[in-house]
């Protein structure tokens, strides 16, 4: 049936063509903008996807700034530390110079205060942006991700730089009580003879008391090792020895070793041999060997412990040591105070220290003052993890005490620097320790930076691929396909035209019906 109001062919030949305009419509937007989903009405999921990682990539691009911000700081603080390593190297050589007595030790020290003085100026210039990673302890981050969790949240991450306080602040102590704890708790105090005390210092150094007893026959050998030095005797009682010969013999054989620090005394009683160590610093090993029969030779009394029968053990060192705790923290701002001779002296930890910095700031601060009389030495025992802090005082007699608080404002990393000086012996001596301890403190400095910028680097890299990544992939999602959609338009337009063409014959039918009316 064919009818004038309805013309069924148009409208379906209209609606094909219409389908075929939206569809070329659409094929030309995507050549021209180049994405095939260019707003939320192109694919919402795909869109919405696209523009949380688009937002992604800005703030990486955020990032990649902040951790070049980050590296340069890094890469001017390991400059600076690595340059006060070489400048406190070039001071330990004329430290080692001034180790010598017939050398001018006070040009020496003008060049070690130069020395002193350019160190100095290099921690007041190693800023960057006014940054200063060498001054003070507290530490900085690097933003180095955004991370996005499976709930869609955010999360920033970090790279945490810890500075590395090069500076020779002594800094302030504090003044607050120890909380939960005793001094005790932290470090005691120990004398020559083992025993803990909180009184004074003995300059008499430790003992061993040996003691013959017995008969001695001919032929017997007794023999006394100290520090690997052997000295035997055998006895010839038919010439006219007796203990007491052979003790005095001994004696003299011991003495005349010249064993720094050791002498040989007869005791109170018959037969009583003392051996007494005034080494400050050196405990030493010492054993008997008595005959197989026919008398006998033991360490009858050893470092204040008495009614021994012992054939070997060590005489200990004179000094006094203070032993820290291998269990308790330290923690920013304690302040360690020795009293030693009527001088306090402070050392103030920092963030991250140890008993081992505590020890050797100890040192140094009162290397920098020592009273007369008084030398120290940081000593670890490798069976416990200790460290310990000996003090000699070769005076004697005068107070020595341990006192701790909180609250301080920790020691710069090179405490004792300024109070170098090697125009005595005893302070050449002691400048050569404590200069070990600063260069030890300036090469973990650098070397901190130096791993920190390794992994800043690392990140910054990471990050660059990881944009470069996410784009990619935002590209798949959203890109259009070129060569497909110029096929696809070629194809469109091809539609196009015969669509008009079916179109203009539809609306040609209804001329036909006019035929049937001639």
């Amino acid at each position: 049936m064919s009818s004038i109001l309805t013309n069924t062919s148009a409208m379906v030949a209209l609606q094909t063509l219409k389908g075929i305009n939206s569809n070329l419509a659409t094929t030309q937007s995507e050549i021209s903008t180049g994405k095939s989903v260019g707003s939320a009405k192109d694919n919402a999921a795909v869109w919405a996807i696209s523009k949380v990682m688009e937002s992604d990539v800005k703030g990486f691009a955020g990032i990649s700034d902040s951790l070049a911000l980050g590296d340069s700081t890094v890469a001017v603080a390991q400059n600076a530390a690595e340059t006060i390593t070489d400048l406190l190297t070039d001071m330990k050589s004329k430290i080692v110079a001034a180790q010598e007595s017939n050398v001018d030790r006070d040009k020496i020290q003008a060049d070690i205060v130069a020395l002193r003085e350019q160190i100095n100026s290099v921690v007041g210039a190693a800023q960057f942006n006014g940054l200063n990673l060498i001054e003070g302890t507290d530490a900085i981050t690097v933003l180095s991700s955004l991370d996005r969790q499976t709930d869609g949240s955010v999360q920033a991450a970090h790279i945490n730089v810890a500075r590395q306080d090069l500076t020779a602040s002594a800094g302030i102590a504090g003044t607050t009580a120890l909380s939960g704890m005793t001094v005790a708790d932290l470090g005691t105090i120990t004398d020559a003879n083992g025993a803990t005390v909180t009184a004074t210092s003995v300059a008499t150094g430790s003992v061993a008391q040996l003691q013959f007893a017995g008969t001695a026959a001919d032929g017997n050998v007794y023999s006394i090792d100290i520090g690997g030095n052997t000295v035997s005797y055998t006895a010839d009682v038919t010439g006219g020895d007796t203990d007491t010969t052979i003790r005095d013999t001994l004696q003299g054989m011991i003495n005349a070793l010249g064993i720094e620090g050791i002498t040989a005394t007869a005791g109170t009683n018959t037969g009583e041999l003392v051996i007494s160590n005034t080494s400050s610093f050196e405990g030493m090993n010492i054993g008997v060997q008595a005959p197989a029969s026919g008398g006998t030779l033991v360490i009858e009394e050893l470092n204040g412990v008495t009614g021994l029968t012992a054939t070997s053990g060590t005489i200990a060192q004179r000094a006094e040591t203070i032993d820290f705790s291998t269990a308790a923290a330290v923690n920013d701002g304690d302040t360690y105070k020795v009293t030693v001779a009527g001088q306090s002296f402070n050392y103030i930890a920092g963030a991250g220290e140890t008993m081992e910095d505590v020890a050797k700031g100890l040192k140094t601060a009162i290397d920098s003052n020592a009273p007369s009389g008084v030398t120290t030495q940081t000593q670890y025992n490798e069976s416990t993890g200790q460290w310990s802090l000996a003090i000699d005082d070769s005076t004697g007699g005068r107070a020595l005490s341990l006192n701790v608080t909180t609250g301080g404002t920790a020691s710069g990393g090179l405490f004792g620097l300024d109070n170098i000086d090697v125009t005595t012996d005893a302070g050449a001596e002691a400048a050569l320790a404590n200069i070990e301890t600063m260069i030890d403190t300036a090469t973990e400095a650098a070397a901190s930076f130096g791993s920190v910028a390794g992994r800043i680097e690392t990140q910054s890299a990471f990050i660059s691929n990881l944009s470069d990544s996410m784009k990619a992939g935002i590209g798949a999602l959203v890109d259009a396909d070129m060569e497909e959609a110029s096929a696809r338009l070629q194809a469109l337009q091809t539609q196009q035209q015969l669509g008009i063409q079916a179109l203009s014959i539809a609306n040609q039918q209804p001329q036909n019906i006019l035929s049937l009316f001639k």
